[in-house]
């Protein structure tokens, strides 16, 4: 019976007794032992491949050594990176945040209420400031009449 490697090694259909393989029993043997060892071999690659957590230690492992390395090679341009990213996060949460309210205050339907309660706000304050420099004025003419009736009545006192 003839095997997928037998049939490759004989050439054309396998009529050729002698390429067929080795016969001594000692290079059968040798065959053997270097197959097991390159089976052995192939296995410690796969479960290599197939251990996830401990290739995904060796990649931090790296990935701290190279941080390192490049830190002990120039400290400010690694803590100036480090500050730009830093910003760059703050940043991107900063405007998902905001996009968030804006979309949740859409959704419900509350923006034109909030914009034309802002409005209004803005109206009364302007209100209230007009009438607060009214007032002031008014006070401000009161005490001259004031101190002009004053003085008038020093001055008639002293006739």
């Amino acid at each position: 019976m003839s095997t997928p490697s037998d049939a490759s090694r004989s050439g054309a259909g396998g009529s050729d007794p002698a390429a067929s393989g080795p016969s001594d029993p000692d290079a059968i043997k040798a065959e053997i032992e270097a197959t097991r060892e390159q089976l052995g071999r192939t296995v410690d690659e796969l479960s290599h491949r197939l251990d996830v957590p401990a290739r995904a230690k060796e990649g931090a492992a790296r990935a701290r050594d190279t941080a390192v390395e490049t830190y002990r090679e120039s400290p400010p341009a690694v803590a100036g990176a480090g500050a730009a990213l830093a910003g760059l996060v703050g940043l991107v949460v900063w405007r998902r945040r905001r996009k968030r309210r804006r979309a949740a205050a859409a959704s419900t339907g509350t923006s034109a209420a909030l914009a034309e309660a802002r409005a209004e706000t803005r109206r009364a304050r302007r209100r209230a400031d007009r009438e607060a420099a009214r007032a002031r004025k008014a006070i401000a003419r009161s005490t001259k009449r004031t101190k002009r009736t004053a003085r008038r009545t020093a001055r008639r006192a002293r006739k």
